[in-house]
């Protein structure tokens, strides 16, 4: 074997022991890389640094609060329904009594503003002859009153008054009672919910060895309780004359906050 040769093998020999080694360690390299963990940690951070998480270590927890109210407010359905041979006594028969039904409230302490007529209707009557066809024996019109009562003291007197006003005509659809003044219950509800949420998280960091840090994050959920209804039924048996009775009794505004606490 000449000098020549033995120089090219020589030469060979070591660049595929350099490209095996490069492969050993390149392959080596990311086997170690591809069998790393992969754990996220939530740091804290300076928002809006590039590069970086923005999460951080915390606690979510939820407050409650209920706050017990007066009804301040009473909501009056009624209606007027009158029949006539034509549509236009009827309607006249109709307008008339609503006008004095509304005189009544207004003469009662119930506002203007707070009385309003709704949902006039106009329906044909039959009669039906053994033999022929449906005839019109004349129609009846109803209309709709409602109004808002603020005084709940004087409500009952107003209501009897106005049924007085309207005598057989008038028919009382509905009563309920709502709470609609509620911005100082929902602010003490509120606080009472937060400082809630509070003490359950420094409860919570302490178990765990922390230290609770700013508030992140805080939504609310508010529990409106609905108009209570009264039983119509029942009033209708009473007289007329006599004041309709309401008991306000209370009602219960509720807040539920979700709070979300960093660590420090």
């Amino acid at each position: 074997m000449s000098t020549q040769q033995m120089s090219r093998g020589a030469v060979a020999a070591a660049t595929a022991a350099m490209l095996g080694a490069a492969f050993w360690v390149g392959s080596h390299s990311g086997r170690e890389a591809s069998a790393a963990p992969l754990v996220s940690y939530p740091i804290a951070t300076n928002p809006g640094t590039p590069g970086y998480p923005t999460s951080t270590p915390g606690i979510t927890v939820t407050g409650t609060s209920e706050v017990a109210g007066k009804p301040d407010t009473l909501r009056l359905d009624l209606s007027v329904q009158t029949r006539g041979d034509t549509v236009a006594k009827a309607l006249e028969s109709a307008n008339t009594i609503t006008a004095r039904v509304q005189s009544s409230l207004t003469r009662n302490g119930v506002a203007g503003k707070d009385v309003q007529t709704s949902n006039l209707q106009v329906q044909p009557e039959y009669s039906y002859p053994t033999n022929g066809s449906p005839v019109v024996k004349g129609y009846t019109v109803s209309e709709g009153v409602t109004a808002t009562l603020r005084n709940l003291g004087k409500s009952g007197n107003a209501i009897s008054a106005a049924v007085s006003a309207g005598g057989n005509a008038v028919q009382v659809n509905g009563i309920s009672l709502d709470l609609e003044d509620n911005g100082k219950l929902l602010s003490t509800a509120r606080d009472r919910a937060v400082a809630n949420a509070k003490t359950k998280a420094e409860q919570y960091a302490k178990a765990s060895g922390r230290d609770l840090g700013a508030v992140v994050s805080i939504s609310e959920t508010i529990s409106d309780p609905p108009p209570v209804a009264y039983d119509v039924r029942a009033m209708a048996s009473k007289d007329s004359a006599s004041p309709v009775p309401i008991q306000p009794g209370s009602e219960n505004v509720g807040v539920t906050v979700t709070v979300v606490y960093a660590f420090r």
